[in-house]
């Protein structure tokens, strides 16, 4: 199969790696000539260009952009592309990209793969990146069965988790698992930066280890990303945003009112929730 990925970065990237791996052709297109010579010397694509007319043949276009740019990217591309070909894109959210582009292009798949890593950029792309992890499809009803079986297809073949939900579903759903820890991330960072002795603070960056790192590594990622999180999700993010201000309060109350064991039994029941979430080995 032919297959187009618009965005060479760490997850357009990634995809190329596997889906050359399985024996397709991928062709390559990026904002950047350096980056689409980049993506041939890597074997990432067979072939890559700066021009959308390299994607005439392709049968599944993959767009790896960022939220921002999905919109744009799918209008310059319709000149070059076949009715049959099937559009999907890996944005983070869904709504807005599926009203927008399923008017524009019947064959369009909403998609969501739920994988990455701390590096960024196609020089950061690897083999099996989406390997037993989520994958959402957001279908909607004018949505073809077909397309919506061949992204599914591909998405399999990547070893990744199949999921089908609305749009609107899965933005509430990341909100809380993906996008609420971002921001509360960057808010744990910000007040201990904050602290106004600096000696103190000094310690505090020396003696900062495995806890301070895991709870803080999302909040250290892209700015871009965690502004088209909500700025793309405003609505549900500030719900769960609003909700997690209201826990920390209680959890504030009991301290101030030093009842330790409503603490004590508040942080038991985190500790058995924690465990309904696809968390792995306890981790």
């Amino acid at each position: 199969m032919k297959i187009g990925v618009v965005g060479l970065g760490l997850i357009g990237g990634s995809l190329g790696l596997d889906l050359r791996s399985q024996g397709h052709q991928v062709l390559g297109m990026s904002r950047r000539e350096e980056t689409c010579a980049e993506a041939i010397a890597r074997g990432v694509v067979d072939d890559a260009s700066v021009n959308p007319a390299l994607l005439t043949a392709a049968e599944v276009v993959f767009i790896c952009t960022p939220l921002a740019a999905i919109t744009p990217t799918v209008e310059q591309l319709i000149p070059y592309l076949t009715p049959a070909t099937v559009l999907t894109d890996v944005g983070s959210v869904k709504t807005p990209v599926v009203e927008a582009i399923a008017p524009l292009w019947s064959n369009f798949v909403g998609g969501h793969p739920m994988a990455g890593k701390a590096d960024s950029g196609i020089a950061a792309a690897e083999l099996a990146l989406f390997a037993s992890r989520p994958y959402v499809l957001t279908p909607v009803a004018t949505t073809p069965i077909q397309a919506v079986a061949v992204v599914e297809e591909i998405a399999r073949s990547l070893r990744a988790v199949v999921y089908h939900c609305q749009p609107e579903e899965h933005d509430r759903a990341v909100s809380w698992i993906s996008h609420l820890p971002v921001m509360v991330s960057a808010g744990l960072i910000a007040a201990c930066m904050s602290e106004t002795n600096s000696g103190v603070l000094a310690l505090a960056q020396k003696l900062a280890s495995s806890g301070f790192q895991d709870t803080s590594r999302v909040g250290g990622g892209s700015p871009e990303l965690g502004v088209m999180m909500a700025r793309y999700n405003k609505r549900e993010l500030l719900r769960s945003l609003q909700q997690y201000r209201h826990n920390i309060e209680a959890l504030i109350d009991l301290i101030e009112q030093e009842d330790w064991i409503a603490l004590e039994q508040q942080l038991e029941l985190t500790q058995m929730a924690r465990h309904q979430f696809n968390v792995k080995n306890g981790v």
